[in-house]
This record gives C-alpha cells, structure tokens and sequence, in this order.
C-alpha cells in the first residue's frame, strides 16, 4: 500500500510520498475551489444529482482542492427547501460528493466541503447566533465556546469540514456594512472571541481535528477591514505599522495561539498593497513570526482583483501564491497556476509548498482514514442549542437608558402597544448571511411580548413605518395604538434582510445603487455615509412619544446607529443588535423583568456620523481636541451598559505601586484587586473592565486600552473582591524600533462598569 494511505506513517512523511506522485495538474488541482456548492448538484425530488459542472471540475485538476458552500442557503444561492439540502439529507449528499471524487480520480485525495459560518451555519435548518455584535456585547467568551463547539459538531455531522469564522475584523468604521461581523472596536476584547471560536470549533489541540464533533476553523479576515476608508466596503486602510500590530493583527495572533486551521485574507489594502499581494503580512508576521502552518484561504474573487497589478491571470496568481496564498475561492487566476509554472512565474517548489499545507488540512482532519459520515445520525438543531442560542441573546442585550426606572414592566401593565418596523419581521432580527428559515420558527419581539406578558394583558400592534420607506401612512395608526396604551414599545433599527430576486454581486455581496430606497441598511455590500436611523423613524418616534405613553425604544441594529435624535424621546432605550431566532424571547424577558440586563457595549455609540472617528482608544492628545457644534465624546461609550441594580466600586489596589521593566520582561505580575458592591435591591450582574493609560512611554498612548474584564453576579447587599493579572502582555507595547516589550513609563490602572465611569490608582514601571 502507498505510504500515505498508511495510517501509521508519520504524517509529514505520507505528505511527502503523495506530493511525489502528484502530476503538475493534480497539484494545482488541490489549490482551487473554483466552484458554488449549490451549483454542484440538483435535486430530483427526494434526490441529488451531481451536475456536470462538478463532474467537470474534478476531472479538470484530478480532483479537488475543497468545494465551497454545499449547504448554504440564502437569497443569492437560491437555494431553499423546495431545491436545497436540509439536515437530515446532508450526510448523504456530502458522502455522494466525496465519493465521486475519490472513485473518479487516480489518486483519490479527499475534497474539504466548506461552510459559511459568519454567525452560525448558513445553511437549511442550520443553527444561526446572535450576530458577532451582539456576541461581543455578552463579554462572555467562555459561553460562546460552548455555543461553537455545538456548532461544531452540527456542521460535521452534515459532512462539512471548515467553517469559514468572521473573528478578525475590529469595528472603527461604523458606516460600513459589515459591521455586525466584528465582536468589537477593542483588540482586547476581539481576541478573547477569536479564540473561544477557534477553541470551541477545534478543541484544544490543533492537531486533534479528525473527531466527529470539530470543524477546522478558518478566521477572516486578515486583516484591517474594518478600518475601510469612508466606511466603504473594501476600501483602503490608512493605517500604520503601529496601529496594525496595535489594533488590527491582536485578534488575529490569538486565533493562531488557539490553532486556527486556517486564516482568509482580505479584500482591502494596506499602504498601496493588497493583502492576497502582502508577503510581509501573510508570510512575514502570519508563518515566520507567529509560526503559523496552516492555509491561507483567498476571500471569493480577491486574486482575479490583482489584475490591476500584474495585467495577466498567471501573474496574478504567481504573486498571491508567492506571497502566500494557498488555495483559492472562485477566482479564474488560480485555475493558470499550470501555466503560470511552465512561463516561470512561479517555482514549482513554491507550489509544492501551498499543496502540502492543503494535503496536511486533510490528512489532519481524517479524511483519507475516513472520508465519509455516518447517514444514521441527526444533525437537526437539538434543544441545548436553543437553549445556548437563547443564553446568548439575553446576555447580548444593552440597557443604554432607563429613565425613573420604566423598566423593568413589573407593574402589570393593562395595554402595552408594540409599534415598529422590526416590532413582527424575524428576518430584520437575523443579520446578513442568514439562510432561509423554517416557517413558523424563531421569536419576533411581538411575539416574544405576547408569550411573557402577564395574563389579561392587552397587546396591540402597529408597523408604523418602514426601515428606509418615507412613506408616513402608517404613523397615524401607530400614535392611536400609543393612545390607549399604558406603554409603548417602540422597535426600531436596520435590517440587514436580504430579499431574494435582489441584486448580488458575483462575490455574493448585495448590490445597491446610491440612493436606493432597499429596506437593507446593512451588510456586505450595503455602506451607509449617515448613521441615523433610516427613513420616518425619527418621525414615527416622535409622534408616539408625543401622546404622553412612556416609550420604550428597542433598537434591532447591525451597526452602531447614531441614537441621538431618538434618545430624549424615550424614557428606556435597550440596544438588541441582531439577536438571532431566539432574540423575540430574550427581549421579552428583559422588558419584563424575568431576566436582568447584563449586556455591555462593545463598541462606542456615537452622536453622528460627522463625529466619526468616535472609538475610544484613540491616541491621547497632547491638548484637548474639541468639536465646536457638539460634544467630542460618544454618546454613549465603550463598555457601557446599565443594570436594574447599581454597582459600586471600591478599595482598588495593586500588589506592586512600582515594577521594573525588567521584571515584566523576565515573567513578573502585578496583582489588581477591586471591591465590588450591589448597592440596589436587585441582583444583578456587572462586568468589570480594567483599563491603563500610560504615558512617558517613549510613543504616543492612547486614551485607554482594555486588559481584562471579570463578569460576576451579585446579590443585593452582596460585596465581591475581583482580581486582575498585569504581565508583560498587558504592560508592553510596540516600542519605537517595533519591537514588543515592556518600557518604563508611567500607568494609570482604571477600573469601572464601563471606560468612562473608573475609579484609578497609579503604577510606576520603572527602567
């Protein structure tokens, strides 16, 4: 038998054995994933067909690198369940792929099946989570590992092997559409959900990826995005060396810490490069810095983009696989890497060389030992995993205003109107790569209100406006609903909804012209230059608040919207971001009481869009810089978020009031401790949030930088000691020659319920 269909030879030997017997066209074979995943087969009633593309495909590079998105569903694909793949047909649709192509190739190397999973798997009855936003607001990283090994093993009981993670991307730029992908505007608190994902997905052990219950993860994307020029969708990053290993790349290291598989590059650009052309990134820091050995994956088209560099597809490719590139995701570019080769644009060794690290994914998760799955089990959604998906939700809820305690409704309110646009549409509460639903599943905020509300309370309903309309005729309704009511909660927001018969571009982003009166305000794709809440809402806000019924606004959002204009209208206000299926409950339960408000913002709100950029850990100015028209500050900031209770914060002490910097170098800590106190009569839960700002440091600092969080639930009367770790990692910074360690300077350590409201005491860390 061949070496390396040998299980017990070690693995980089049975690597070397297969690379040996691979044609030049098998090898580049292995580097594509040229092809949509719904166009691979067709279903003829209660069975699939594979198509000839597919067929055709496997013969053109003697098999197949991966194949993307055989599950997904969604308005761009097409697929739904009248043509679509659901749960409980997956296994058997996987192992007809898998074994097409291991009986129909000479060597019969296994094909990767790649998944969407950007906030759950985009796929027919596939579990969806709140939005990465709204995960971030949790502060509760150990929880959303739970919910990503569940995932996990949902999506491997279907046959799939990677999930494709959004993890890396940090939220400076609000008006960009994909804002609901990134957990938060901190590289801090980014990293801590990067490697829950990474570790709840995979495990703890890298190596270990063969078990029926973990998906190779790979992260995306690398890196920077979210800092895109205008808010624009791809745009340039302006960045630095420092504000990229400062902000951009943290998440990213903690991610190849835990194991990631693999890591997608990005669309954009850093200083005239592009990242699918950026060595320095994608080999330099990723592979001989940080000592990365997995794939690198290509974002959908990105290395047909580098035409505008190179003038050839063979050249484009030569330069993204140099550069280090691995395999590719529907690009025409990496389908010449045969020619590219033969003209001498590439070494065949550099091509070795990506093939390896495809072939090591592959013999790591098990597939030449066991290529197929077992059609006996169920990968329907299983009761834990609402009750996670739930979980998540209620913890990812913010309460930014509460005004002469409105809330919770304990009171047993007669009338409660419901008026909104995202008051009754479970798609608006869902976010961008959401796949088609079951009819009848899922919880809208109406809903959610009609199943908690006491009995013999009397819910009406009024859509009001649109998300984007400018239509009014249905404010008048709305305000009689108010009328009689003894509250009103108004649902407000975006929506990031895709509709199918829309328009998407060929990477699957949606396609808006300027202007457009499209109810989607978000999502890949869908850029807004105002963050003010679209269409008459302001409106519709105003007229209802005008009846003298106490609002209470709950703002269904993608991105951060500018609230300000709505804020003194309301007596409540709590932020739901995307809540996901279960998120109709989970407001519920918070309006009501039944559950507490413990979500804390994980990214600054700001007063308008002109206030932009309005993150909080930006550099500290040497004097004040004011605005003149309004206030500087967010308007509510980082880290925020109330409580039906009130917390106090005191006794701060260190272990050390100073430290050398050799110390810190040679693995010295500095101790935190804090004194928490319920001071209401409530219980109710707190994340505490340490902070530094440093400064005589040798480089300009920032306002705050984010070190550590504690969440802890507390009694009334109840006080709690909370302890924080300062170390090298947390005290060090990216000195002037770029080189991490920790300097002398001055700190100020901060702690609080948010990075506005801290108590402090100063840390000397001396040369």
């Amino acid at each position: 038998m061949e070496k390396y269909k040998q299980s017990s030879v070690p693995l980089e030997e049975r690597i070397a054995d297969l690379l040996e017997r691979m044609t030049l066209a098998e090898k580049v074979g292995q580097l594509n994933q040229r092809m949509y995943g719904w166009d691979a087969y067709v279903r003829q009633g209660e069975r699939f067909e594979l198509t000839d593309a597919f067929k055709d495909e496997v013969a053109r590079g003697g098999g197949m690198g991966a194949l993307y998105g055989l599950f997904r569903s969604d308005p761009w694909s097409g697929v739904n369940y009248s043509n679509g793949i659901t749960a409980t047909e997956s296994a058997k649709a996987a192992n007809q792929v898998q074994r097409y192509v291991l009986e129909h190739t000479r060597l019969g190397i296994p094909v990767l099946l790649t998944e969407e999973c950007p906030h759950g798997h985009q796929a027919l009855d596939g579990t969806l989570l709140p939005v990465n936003l709204g995960v971030g607001a949790t502060w509760n990283p150990e929880l959303m590992k739970q919910a990503y090994s569940l995932m996990a093993a949902e999506i491997r009981s279907r046959g799939a092997h990677i999930g494709l993670v959004s993890a890396l991307d940090m939220l400076q730029e609000p008006r960009w559409g994909r804002s609901e992908e990134c957990f938060s505007e901190d590289p801090y608190l980014a990293s801590q959900f990067a490697e829950a994902a990474v570790r709840g997905m995979q495990g703890d052990d890298p190596q270990q990826l063969a078990g029926t219950d973990k998906l190779a993860v790979v992260l995306k994307h690398l890196c920077a995005q979210g800092a895109a020029q205008g808010g624009r969708n791809a745009g340039p990053a302006a960045i630095g060396q420092r504000e990229l290993r400062e902000i951009h790349l943290p998440a990213a290291q903690a991610g190849a810490l835990a194991g990631a598989a693999g890591f997608m590059a990005a669309y954009n650009e850093i200083d005239g490069v592009p990242c699918h052309a950026n060595p320095d990134l994608l080999t330099g820091i990723l592979r001989e810095e940080w000592g990365f050995d997995g794939i690198v994956m290509a974002d959908g088209q990105a290395v047909d983009r580098l035409l505008t560099l190179t003038g050839s597809y063979e050249s484009a490719a030569a330069l993204a696989l140099k550069s280090g590139v691995d395999l590719s995701l529907w690009d025409t570019a990496f389908s010449t890497l045969e020619e590219a080769v033969k003209q001498g644009l590439v070494k065949e060794e550099e091509l070795d060389r990506a093939v390896a690290r495809v072939l090591r994914l592959k013999f790591r998760l098990g597939l030449f030992e066991q290529p197929y799955v077992s059609e006996s089990g169920s990968a329907a959604r299983r009761p834990e995993y609402q009750a996670v998906n739930l979980q998540i939700a209620r913890e990812s809820l913010v309460l930014l205003k509460n005004k002469d305690n409105l809330l919770p409704l304990s009171s047993s309110p007669r009338r409660i109107a419901v008026i909104g646009p995202n008051a009754d549409r479970l798609y608006n509460q869902l976010g961008d790569y959401t796949s088609v639903q079951p009819e009848g599943s899922g919880t809208t905020v109406l809903q959610g209100i009609r199943s908690v509300a006491p009995e013999g309370t009397e819910i009406v309903h009024a859509l009001g406006c649109g998300i984007r309309d400018l239509s009014t005729a249905g404010i008048a309704e709305a305000v009689e609903a108010a009328k009689g009511a003894d509250v009103a909660v108004l649902v407000l927001g975006g929506s990031s909804a895709r509709q199918f018969g829309g328009d998407f571009d060929s990477n699957g982003a949606a396609i808006l012209s300027e202007g457009s009166p499209s109810e989607m305000d978000c999502g890949e794709g869908v850029d807004l230059a105002d963050l003010s809440l679209g269409g008459v809402q302001r409106e519709l806000a105003a007229a209802v608040a005008a009846t003298g019924t106490p609002v209470v606004a709950v703002i269904i959002q993608g991105r951060p919207h500018a609230l300000t204009d709505i804020e003194e209208l309301c007596g409540a206000i709590l932020c739901a971001w995307y809540p996901g299926t279960e998120g109709g409950q989970a407001v519920a339960e918070i309006l009501f009481g039944q559950e507490p408000p413990s979500g804390k913002l994980p990214v600054s709100l700001p007063r308008s869009s002109a206030q932009l950029p309005v993150y909080y850990n930006q550099k500290t100015p040497s004097r004040p810089r004011v605005y003149v028209d309004m206030p500087s500050a967010a308007l509510y900031p980082f880290g925020y978020g109330l409580s039906y209770t009130n917390f106090a914060y005191e006794n701060l002490s260190l272990s050390h009031t100073a430290i050398s910097a050799g110390e810190l170098e040679g693995g010295e800590e500095v101790k935190v401790r804090v004194e928490i106190t319920n001071t209401g009569a409530l219980a109710g839960t707190e994340t505490a949030q340490l902070y530094i700002q440093a400064s005589e440091s040798g480089i300009t600092r920032r306002f705050a930088e984010l070190k550590g969080f504690a969440k802890v639930t507390l009694k009334p009367g109840e006080r709690r000691a909370v302890e924080f770790t300062m170390g090298r990692e947390e005290l060090g910074i990216w000195n002037r020659e770029m080189k991490f360690a920790a300097e002398p300077c001055k700190v100020s350590v901060q702690v609080g319920g948010n990075s506005r409201d801290t108590i402090s005491v100063e840390l000397n860390v001396t040369a």
